[in-house]
């Protein structure tokens, strides 16, 4: 059966893309939580996905859910939308980086392609946005990404943050707080292996940080 791009199903693209970046299936309930709904509604949606002409995942109960070419390229659609629109407001309409989210959530779904390609232009095709996550490009690749957690750096480690993760805005506005965002310069000075808290000197400051927010900071070693 044919099946139209709803906006429903760009978001279910979106997420399934988000929690297979590293190779890995998506389950079912992962996704579920990802996108605040019931197991069975993800199943029964995903099985719909499946069977459409031509199919955007490949799905098999208990092994989980993973994209397909098409459904790929449809995911990296949206997600070029997203944070396209999402510099833009920054640099455009002066967004904070914790106001732009839902309003991108919104917005990506409805901009035609004549629109991204203005935008684009007119911001100098930039390859980040404000969290520093990469812009799929106008041919729908995503940019090769060298980064990796904050958690996983050292004593005596430095590095400088290239990407933030979170959506929260609560938390955005705490890492912008205490300058934890792309480009900053962080050296980690102790390491707790109990509880994974990190030590991390941030300008003249220091800072002890848990996994809830050096998980979601990414960063290339120096």
């Amino acid at each position: 059966m044919e099946q139209t791009i709803t906006i429903s199903t760009q978001d279910y693209l979106k997420n399934i893309y988000e929690l297979t970046e590293n190779g890995e299936s998506a389950s079912t309930n992962a996704l579920a939580k990802k996108l605040n709904v019931s197991a069975p509604s993800v199943t029964g949606m995903v099985q719909k996905m499946a069977m459409s002409k031509p199919a955007l995942v490949e799905y098999q109960k208990h092994q989980g859910v993973t994209l397909t070419k098409e459904g790929k390229r449809a995911a990296l659609e949206v997600i070029r939308h997203h944070r396209l629109l999402e510099a833009w407001l920054v640099q455009t309409l002066g967004y904070s980086w914790d106001e732009v989210h839902e309003e991108a959530e919104r917005l990506e779904h409805v901009i035609s392609e004549d629109f991204e390609r203005r935008i684009a232009a007119a911001m100098g095709n930039p390859i980040r946005d404000p969290h520093g996550e990469l812009i799929p490009t106008a041919d729908l690749t995503m940019p090769p990404d060298r980064s990796t957690p904050l958690s996983s750096l050292r004593p005596k480690q430095t590095a400088i943050i290239k990407r933030v993760t979170a959506s929260d805005a609560e938390l955005l506005r705490y890492l912008e707080e205490i300058n934890l965002v792309p480009g900053a310069q962080v050296e980690v000075r102790e390491y707790s292996p109990f509880d994974h808290n990190l030590t991390i000197k941030v300008g003249r400051k220091t800072y002890v940080l848990g996994l809830s927010i050096t998980s979601k900071v990414f960063v290339e070693e120096t």
